[in-house]
Formats: structure tokens, C-alpha cells, sequence
């Protein structure tokens, strides 16, 4: 890199990058959003415009990045280690997770010096920051990751439709006595039933764990789209009756509606009597109380916050959960 002009990253502008790195992503892309970002805005001279990167053999592609990287922990005060132990654990642990073909362990096997990197990671960090952290010195990491609840390394992936079952998929398993952070179980909100068969099809052409799929009772369709792609070690879970929150018991919504609206006004439990979605029902409350507008990912949290009893998981929620212990295993 003999002449060659750089702008150090902040610390700030570090920590997002080596968080993009170990997150749960295809590793191809990830890497190369990352090192391309680097090379784009960081790199003074040589300049390399989109078209160079694109066409750059990933060895070299590789080379400029870890070297702009280990270049602003200098930059920073980090003493750099020229360990690296915990990147060859960091391509080990990818290969396990994706199919990584030659170009791809071009990208894995680096010489960023995450050793030097490690001292910026802390209680607040994310959980594949602080799983970093761990690996570099654990022999177990399994063991490490049921003690702190890191969810890494992931050991299952379980795609949903909505944001509700990714809120309340994990609080559900906690209260059966399964924490989904502790096994390694990882949940994907697809954003609607037609984009759970577009992220299984992603998955399912690299990735080497097995997948849980949940889908509402009226996506019949689309699981027969998946059908055909879909793995022995895959399981999909049909709901017996229309959407997740159709599962909530009646006992729990009421408790956590009445907590909100306690200063608003009684809720009339007759409104409850309808043959309506249970979301339908709760947009209508939310209307008539003079409430904000209905949002799932928001009444979510306030069931999460108002789940007490065993009684508040229903049959179909702890057969679910009972089916994604059998998956992980």
C-alpha cells in the first residue's frame, strides 16, 4: 500500500463496520458492502471508481480494506495485536452458517486486526459485537452463548411474516422455558407471506442451517411455492387459524388493552364477541378510544410487557414453540 493516501475511519464509522461484518447476512454480500464502502469513501489515493471495485479481484479488494481498517485503529491509539486467531474463528464460523466458495474465503481470510478493535465493545453493544468479543477468547462458544444470551453463533433461522411474531415469538419461548437467544434461534421478519417465500428462497441457495417457516392460515398459496425448495432439515407451520395475533388468549389482549385505556375509557368487552380478525377488532378500538393509530410492531411490545401467567400462551403458540426446539436440535 506503499503511497497510498487514507482518510481514518472514526470510531463510530469502525464500530458500524465491524458490526455489519458479523451480523447475520449472505457473507458475500456484507463483505463486500463494507469494503466497498470503505474503499469509496476513505480511500484518497489511489481513488478507485464503482466499476474498478466491481471488476477488483477480491484478494486485492480484501488487502486495501483490512488495511484502511488496521490504518484508523492506529489512527485511534489501538495497538495493533497482528493476531489473528479470531479471524480464521470468524471464517470457520461463516463457513458453518453459508456456502462460501474461493472468492468468498478471499473476503473471510483477513488480517483486520479485530484484536485492537476488541476494547471498543461493550454492555451496550449489539449481540454479534459482544459474541466478537467472547470468541476471541472462549474455547466454548456454545457454552459462552447460553451463559450471556449472545444468540450467536446462530444455530437456526425462523422466518416470519410480521414484526408481532418476531416481538413475541422469543418472549413466548421464554415463558416455555426455551430462550431463542440462549440456543441460537434467529428471527426474520419478511414484511408479508409473499416476501417469506422470496427470503426463504435467498436462504435456502446458501444457507447451510435449517429453517422454521411461520406463515398465516391464508397462505396456502405460498406455501406451495415452498414446497418444492424446501429442505428435510426445514419444517413451515401453517396457523391453524388466521393470523398470529388470532393466537393471543382473549384474557391477555383484554389486560393489556385495559392497561393502556385505564385514562381513556372502559372497554366494552362485547366488542370482543365478533367473529372479526383480532387485528381488525383492535384497529377499531384503537379508532373509537381515541387512541393513535393501530400498529402491530407497537401493540406487540405492549402484550410483551403484559405477558404474566402460563395461561397467556395459547395450545397452537407452545406447539409452535415445541416444533422450533425440534428443528434446533
Amino acid at each position: 500500500m506503499k503511497n497510498s493516501k487514507v482518510k481514518p475511519l472514526t470510531k463510530e464509522q469502525l464500530i458500524i463496520s465491524i458490526d455489519r461484518l458479523t451480523r447475520f447476512k449472505n457473507t458475500e454480500s456484507k463483505y463486500l458492502r463494507v469494503f466497498f464502502d470503505i474503499l469509496t469513501n476513505n480511500l484518497i489515493s489511489p481513488k478507485f471508481k464503482k466499476s474498478d471495485l466491481e471488476e477488483m479481484d477480491y484478494k486485492e479488494l480484501t488487502s486495501w480494506a483490512e488495511y484502511i481498517i488496521n490504518t484508523s485503529l492506529e489512527a485511534l491509539g489501538c495497538v495493533l495485536q497482528r493476531n489473528y486467531v479470531l479471524n480464521q474463528k470468524l471464517l470457520a464460523y461463516e463457513k458453518t452458517v453459508f456456502n462460501c466458495d474461493n472468492n468468498v474465503i478471499k473476503l473471510l481470510d483477513n488480517k483486520i486486526d479485530y484484536n485492537a478493535f476488541l476494547p471498543f465493545i461493550d454492555e451496550n453493544s449489539p449481540k454479534n459485537l459482544k459474541w466478537l468479543k467472547a470468541l476471541a477468547i472462549s474455547e466454548n462458544i456454545e457454552i459462552v452463548r447460553e451463559e450471556k444470551s449472545l444468540c450467536f453463533p446462530i444455530k437456526m433461522v425462523v422466518i416470519a411474516e410480521g414484526a408481532t411474531e418476531e416481538t413475541l415469538l422469543p418472549e413466548f419461548a421464554k415463558r416455555c422455558g426455551y430462550d431463542f437467544d440462549k440456543h441460537g434461534v434467529y428471527v426474520l421478519s419478511a414484511g408479508g407471506k409473499n416476501q417469506v417465500v422470496k427470503l426463504y428462497y435467498q436462504l435456502v441457495e446458501s444457507l447451510k442451517l435449517p429453517i422454521f417457516i411461520l406463515l398465516d392460515k391464508d397462505a396456502k398459496e405460498n406455501l406451495e411455492e415452498i414446497k418444492p425448495r424446501l429442505r428435510n432439515i426445514d419444517k413451515v407451520h401453517l396457523l391453524a387459524c388466521g393470523e398470529f395475533e388470532d393466537l393471543l388468549p382473549l384474557d391477555l389482549v383484554k389486560r393489556t388493552l385495559e392497561y393502556e385505556l385505564s385514562n381513556i375509557s372502559i372497554l366494552e368487552q362485547e366488542m370482543f364477541n365478533s367473529a372479526e380478525p383480532k387485528a381488525k377488532i383492535l384497529e377499531e378500538v384503537f379508532k373509537t378510544r381515541g387512541m393513535h393509530e393501530f400498529k402491530k410492531v407497537e401493540f406487540a411490545q405492549m402484550i410483551k410487557n403484559n405477558i404474566k401467567y402460563k395461561k397467556d400462551i395459547s395450545p397452537e403458540i407452545a406447539e409452535i414453540i415445541d416444533e422450533i426446539k425440534v428443528v434446533a436440535e
